[in-house]
């Protein structure tokens, strides 16, 4: 289990996304409280990882914030980014 200190932060309590602080290696453990997460990949500073199983077709939230819709469906641990991920602001204003 690694210290969590400076690792990563969840900006909102209804984010399902947090930041890595750190450049995060796949299979680095992290807890805090009621989350566990393994890494899935490895995570550059500054990228997303999901705190836990996102459908593909749901929405991304993170500063409590919509910020995207998922493309695949996406585990506890992924990196999200744009490889499964597409803007929320951008499909709302094809419509």
């Amino acid at each position: 289990m690694s210290d969590l200190k400076n690792k990563f932060i969840i900006m909102h309590l209804d984010d399902n996304c947090a930041t890595a602080l750190i450049d995060l290696s796949k299979d680095t453990e992290l807890r805090s409280n009621e989350i566990f997460v393994r890494i899935n990949h490895n995570i550059p500073m500054g990228h997303k990882f999901s705190l836990k199983d996102i459908n593909k077709g749901e929405l991304v939230k993170k500063y409590g914030q919509i910020i995207g819709i998922t493309t695949q469906d996406i585990k506890t641990g992924d990196w999200i980014h744009t490889h499964n991920l597409k803007s929320y602001y951008l499909e709302v204003a094809k419509k």
